[in-house]
């Protein structure tokens, strides 16, 4: 047997030691679980942010190179002329089968990973540089005028099509300048447009001898006809209308003639300019927009570096490369670096929130287990060695916590950046392991059994806080200073300034300090005359909310915080809300737009009318090739009236009916765009329409914008004054909340078009990284506000025995049920309300001052969409009033519920002696 120091003897039942860890987890178990569960909640949405973000990102790319076509996202290269003229060898084997093939594999091959290609859909051949006529009469010509045809021999159309009719075309026997037929096939789109048939023969003239006769063998469908190998190249797959340049453009039709692959070199009896082509297609599903850098990198090497030069050594230094690849994902890059700060500011918001609740949480244990935690430190516990024991108790629970929340978010978002993710998570779990400790030790640095008061109204701030609060309102007013002055991009960083993203957040700091020594103030002044009431329930409130505990920063800072963040966001959302719908109206011009109309489209006026949900119809005659002097502009004529009212409903482009009545003087009144006031001024002009009608026509009033035709160069005038007057209308402007979609179609018939402004509303978003930046805003609004309630249960929780325990002594003494129910409820009122309104006051003050650096044009609508204007950041009242007033609520409704549960209970057990409170 051993010995202590102390010199009594160690026995079997000394050496037993408690297990701390399991110890405390099996006396407190609902603790731990509301823990974890507060852990992986919150580890799930920080982790869930990344890979959301990546996903958005990456179909945003897709669906922006999708909506590009391959026209655009194809890599182009093409010998030039040179290549021919100072070759020493024969041209025909420059255009042969083997010298386009030869250098396809390597082309292939040269961009690597960093572009991804799809060698399906790349193609390789030769073809006419310019397009020739083909006079021949059964062509199809719409304005009088002979197609013209580009003659190309590409490989691979037998394995991208399917043979219709007829034969695959072959190559002549000796080709070469001297051929004098060759035959083709034609896609039956192209055939069907062209008048082209099996057996036609195209002729094309030369500059001697006899038109060159290409014979169509058969007709091909492509299996893919949106896809690379058919889109790259104009015309390939499918005929284009074209147009002629003059003061009278005719149109004509421009296609293509597909040859045998081995017939390259028959193209020099043409005079198209033949030359070889390679089109490299990008392979779309292996791009990422985690790649863009790298992605830009690599079109910038095609188009002028390294690349470019191993290209030249392969096929020929004289050789173009062209493609728009590049402005493709520069607009990308361009919508992502203007929506990422946006994303980044609520990340922030609700980032903050839910560590300061986080922190709030190990607050409460601290505070609940405070006799326990003096009672070790006065028994010799030291300082390091209690931060231990809390900071492994509380690690067992939060780190599987925060990894089962990181892998819900995986399973449930996706995989992609799966470091940030990770990091995110970490962050989560590390925060929430070390409240605990860290608020016992700055409880408990003094060995001490009793404590002073903590009163409010007797708190005096120390000049270590003066310096920090001063410190924190000069980086949140630089924040905002820069934020206002500069927006939310920093120097085209897509993910913005961390400290300018945080200026919400630092507003709402600087107002929890202020309200923090603010609040004793009123609480000082009513504590005289509440002594005077008569009852003892708001004497006896409002002496306790004088009581309440100093620290209320954290939970302040915590509501302020989430109801700056849940405004900020819900306002954010209800402007982009409002900038699509303005925007919709700005296409549309009403709730509906009927055009197309007829002169034999007799009653639609009528059924449109009396078609269910439409409330008004405006008539209008428009024409847009009218001339006013000698420019061209779009003219409508209205009835004043009906029209005048339609644009004051629109809130936009309203002015007054008298001005545009015609009074059937010499001159017409006219409403005009800005352009055109500016040219004509105040004097006369001619007007005149395409059916002959001709007036003169004054500008009297200037909008920028006008229902029927937009904002173009543009005049509105009185139909009276048109030679035919308003019958029959070429469009009808409906107003209805909303008008029947099927109804009004059947009512406007066939031959005419029907527009809503609902549809438009779903057309004016452009890419996944706009619908993606609502959702995280709108997730934003959410965790904002549930937080918010989750800090104020947290601080309602904090003094929830304090309070059951003053009911019990109090119902010894009288205290009905119904006055303890107002006591609970006005002692949490005031530090409720102040919560409320602060946070109110906050977010509007943060909005007001951070909306003229913030422009959500961008994220509501897409760039063509109609310019409606900047779309700038407003407060929403709703976003503003439903979370605060839902904070009260809350609050009444848990001090009701806590004195409910108190009566309950009864009073036995709140007054025995001894027990910790």
């Amino acid at each position: 047997m051993t010995e202590r120091p102390s010199g009594r003897p160690r026995t079997a039942a000394s050496r037993v030691t408690v297990p701390w860890v399991r110890t405390r987890l099996r006396t407190a178990p609902g603790a731990a679980a509301a823990l974890a569960l507060l852990v992986a909640v919150t580890a799930f949405l920080a982790a869930a942010l990344p890979p959301a973000l990546d996903r958005y990102d990456e179909e945003g790319m897709r669906r922006a190179l999708e909506g590009a076509g391959p026209t655009r996202t194809s890599v182009q290269i093409q010998v030039s002329d040179a290549d021919m003229y100072l070759s020493d060898g024969p041209w025909e084997d420059l255009l042969s089968q083997e010298a386009v093939e030869g250098p396809f594999a390597k082309l292939l091959a040269l961009p690597g990973r960093a572009l991804p290609l799809d060698e399906d859909q790349s193609s390789a051949g030769v073809r006419t540089t310019r397009a020739m006529k083909a006079p021949d009469p059964y062509l199809s010509q719409p304005g009088g005028v002979a197609p013209v045809f580009h003659l190309v021999a590409q490989g691979g159309v037998a394995e991208h099509s399917r043979l219709t009719q007829g034969r695959l075309p072959k190559a002549p026997e000796d080709p070469g300048p001297g051929a004098g037929s060759l035959e083709a096939a034609v896609t039956t789109e192209t055939a069907q447009k062209l008048n082209i048939r099996v057996g036609s023969v195209v002729h094309f003239p030369r500059a001697e001898g006899d038109p060159l006769a290409v014979r169509v063998t058969g007709l091909v469908a492509p299996r893919e006809p949106d896809g690379a190998y058919w889109s790259a190249l104009p015309e390939l797959g499918r005929p284009h209308r074209m147009a002629t340049q003059g003061p009278v453009p005719s149109q004509y039709w421009a296609g293509a003639l597909l040859l045998a692959p081995d017939a390259g070199p028959a193209l020099l009896a043409t005079p198209g300019a033949p030359a070889r082509y390679w089109t490299l297609a990008p392979d779309l599903s292996a791009l990422h927009g985690r790649d863009l850098e790298a992605l830009t990198s690599a079109v910038a090497s095609l188009e002028g570096g390294p690349l470019l030069e191993r290209i030249t050594a392969a096929v020929s230094p004289n050789l173009d490369v062209s493609t728009d690849l590049d402005d493709v994902l520069g607009g990308h890059k361009g919508l992502w670096s203007a929506i990422g700060p946006l994303v980044a500011v609520a990340a922030f918001g609700t980032g903050t929130v839910a560590a300061v609740v986080l922190f709030m949480a190990g607050g409460l244990a601290a505070e609940r287990r405070r006799a326990e935690l003096t009672l070790l430190r006065a028994r010799g516990a030291s300082l390091l060695g209690l931060a231990g024991r809390l900071l492994a108790e509380t690690v067992v629970v939060a780190v599987p916590a925060a990894a089962l929340g990181l892998l819900a978010a995986r399973l449930a978002v996706g995989t992609g950046r799966p470091a940030q993710s990770a990091v995110a998570a970490g962050a989560v779990a590390l925060v929430a392991a070390l409240a605990l400790p860290l608020r016992a030790v700055a409880v408990h640095r003094a060995v001490g059994v009793h404590t002073g008061r903590e009163d409010v109204v007797r708190a005096r701030p120390s000049k270590r806080r003066l310096v920090a609060e001063v410190t924190l309102l000069a980086v949140a007013a630089g924040a905002v200073l820069t934020l206002r002055t500069r927006g939310t991009s920093a120097d085209g960083d897509p993910t913005g300034d961390e400290l300018v993203s945080l200026a919400p957040v630092l507003v709402a700091v600087i107002a929890a300090l202020v309200l923090v020594r603010l609040y004793p103030l009123p609480l000082r002044g009513l504590a005289r005359p509440a002594r005077r009431m008569r009852g003892v329930v708001g004497p006896l409130s409002l002496a306790r909310a004088g009581r309440a505990g100093g620290s209320t920063v954290l939970p302040l800072l915590a509501l302020l915080t989430a109801l700056t963040t849940a405004a900020f966001g819900g306002s954010v959302l209800t402007g982009v809300t409002d900038a699509r719908e303005r925007a919709a109206v700005f296409a549309v011009g009403a709730d509906a737009r009927v055009f197309g109309l007829t002169e034999a489209a007799k009653g639609v006026e009528e059924r449109v009318r009396r078609t269910p949900g439409v409330e008004d119809v405006t008539p209008v005659k428009v024409s847009y090739s009218a001339l006013a002097g000698n420019q061209r502009v779009s003219l409508a004529g209205v009835e004043p009236d009906t029209y005048a009212a339609l644009s004051s409903r629109l809130d936009d482009g309203a002015f007054d009916a008298d001005t545009l009545k015609a009074d059937g003087a010499d001159t017409v009144p006219a409403l005009g765009s800005p352009a055109l006031a500016e040219r004509f001024g105040d004097d006369p002009f001619p007007v005149i329409l395409e059916d002959g009608d001709s007036f003169t026509a004054r500008v009297v009033a200037v909008r920028t914008w006008t229902p029927a035709l937009g904002a173009d160069d543009f005049l509105v005038v009185d139909g009276s004054a048109l030679r035919a007057g308003l019958e029959p209308p070429t469009g009808l402007l409906v107003t209805g909340d909303p008008p029947d979609a099927a109804a009004l179609r059947k009512a406007a018939g066939d031959d005419a078009q029907v527009q809503l402004r609902s549809d438009m509303v779903a057309a004016t978003v452009e890419s996944p990284l706009q619908t993606g930046a609502e959702r995280v805003y709108a997730a934003a609004v959410a965790a904002g506000t549930a937080y918010a309630a989750l800090a104020l249960l947290l601080t309602l929780l904090r003094a929830a025995p304090e309070r059951a325990a003053l009911l019990a002594r109090l119902r010894t003494m009288g205290l009905t049920r119904a006055q303890g129910r107002r006591l609970l409820i006005l002692e949490s009122l005031p530090q409720a309300v102040l919560a409320a309104v602060g946070g109110a006051l906050t977010a509007w003050a943060a909005i007001r001052l951070l909306a003229p650096g913030i422009d959500l044009t961008t994220v509501a609508v897409s760039t063509g969409a109609p310019a409606a204007g900047r779309a700038l950041l407003r407060a929403d009242q709703l976003s503003l009033l439903v979370p605060a007033l839902a904070m009260v609520a809350l609050t009444v409704g848990v001090a009701a519920a806590q004195a409910w549960w108190s009566g309950r209970r009864g009073a036995v057990r709140e007054l025995r002696a001894g027990d910790a409170r």
